[in-house]
């Protein structure tokens, strides 16, 4: 896995100033910096890309699972009504790993479904930025890239 995709969904360009008692002070651009040094040193590509629009999901999906790259993927509110992401992860072969900066299961009762994790490697919630540090480091470990 030389390629990773980092692929976000609605609202999280609003990061850093949306609800940052949920979601945190961090800018989505503050995270790309963080994991774009770690990508670094493990000597793996990493490419950054939000939508608020399904559609730009599924194709990045479906993208990323062709070429067998590895995807971390926070699919905001999508997490829980897209049946179309749902079925790109699992007819694409896309590895992903699920992520959501809160605990989505301490709220509302809506976000406690979800309907890509049961296609997804893993499922990380609630470390806040850190949350997507830990899929990076989860998608290195499986293909071998991550240093003891």
């Amino acid at each position: 896995m030389n390629l990773i995709h980092v692929i976000n969904g609605p609202n999280l360009n609003l990061l850093g100033t949306r609800e940052p008692e949920v979601y945190g002070s961090e800018t989505l651009v503050d995270i790309e910096l963080r994991l774009t040094e770690i990508a670094a040193k493990a000597k793996v590509s990493i490419q950054f890309r939000q939508s608020n629009h399904e559609g730009d999901l599924v194709d990045w999906v479906q993208e990323a699972g062709g070429a067998g790259a590895g995807v971390i993927l926070n699919a905001g509110a999508y997490t829980h009504t897209s049946i179309a992401l749902r079925d790109a992860i699992s007819g694409s072969g896309a590895h992903v790993i699920e992520v959501h900066l809160s605990n989505v299961h301490a709220r509302e009762h809506f976000r406690h479904r979800s309907l890509i994790a049961p296609v997804a490697r893993g499922v990380i919630l609630g470390f806040g930025s850190f949350s997507y540090d830990l899929a990076l480091q989860g998608l290195l470990a499986s293909a071998g890239k991550q240093k003891s």
